[in-house]
């Protein structure tokens, strides 16, 4: 098996699990049902196409920069005689993760370049939250935990700069089984994005803490020259 990971990174991120009514929630990190949305929006499938070759890959998110929480409300009414009402929504700002699929690399592969080359434009959790940078970082020849474990911590600059650590622990979620110790509930588990009647299973997840060695950046060095600037001027 082989490990497709993806950077997602985005002034806001928002990814709902138990939204209802008139407020619009956000877990802590990216749900599979949300990047799996995202695949299928790259592969230019439609909302009633089936979803059983993307939800058979394995997957696992690292948070890299916990981001914080942002709360953005409404105020609407139906018409002017009712009285006005209250919505809300939550984001997250500043956030960055590290998104791991395993799976067999030919599929991973025609992934990969549909995120490069999606048909549809790209958001994370809602339409308002497009990606910034690259998404793709490549394919590893690891299985899902390992390649979150070793990948190098994505964090912007400004945030590393600001914890100043050698080392970082970083949470990792993953599917786990169903009586692996520790493993949890949550239901982001797609089983139709039809809008007619959206249908969403459980899963299992597992959450582990890893320590990252923050590697310290390469200093670019200037190749030797015979030029010098000052030979003109009788120096």
């Amino acid at each position: 098996m082989s490990t497709l990971l993806l950077k997602l990174a985005a002034p806001l991120q928002s990814w709902g699990v138990a939204s209802k009514f008139d407020t619009r929630d956000t877990a802590r990190e990216p749900t599979k049902s949300g990047v799996i949305g995202l695949l299928a929006a790259a592969l230019g499938r439609s909302r009633t196409e089936e979803l059983d070759d993307l939800k058979a890959l394995r997957f696992g998110v690292r948070i890299d920069q916990q981001g914080t929480f942002l709360r953005d409300f409404h105020t609407a009414r139906l018409n002017e005689k009712d009285p006005p009402f209250v919505t809300s929504r939550y984001y997250l700002a500043d956030a960055v993760f590290l998104v791991g699929l395993e799976g067999e690399e030919y599929f991973l592969q025609k992934l990969a370049e549909a995120l490069e080359n999606p048909v549809f434009p790209l958001y994370l959790g809602r339409r308002s939250c497009p990606p910034v940078g690259q998404i793709v970082l490549g394919l590893r020849e690891q299985d899902l935990q390992q390649a979150l474990e070793e990948e190098d911590w994505q964090a912007s600059e400004w945030y590393k700069k600001k914890k100043n650590l050698e080392q970082v622990k970083l949470t990792i979620a993953c599917d786990a089984q169903p009586n692996e110790p520790g493993a949890f509930l949550r239901r982001d588990q797609p089983v139709s994005f039809d809008q007619r009647h959206r249908q969403y299973g459980f899963r299992m997840v597992k959450d582990t803490v890893e320590a990252i060695a923050i590697r310290p950046p390469q200093r670019m060095t200037e190749p030797p020259t015979d030029h010098d600037p000052m030979a003109g001027w009788g120096v």
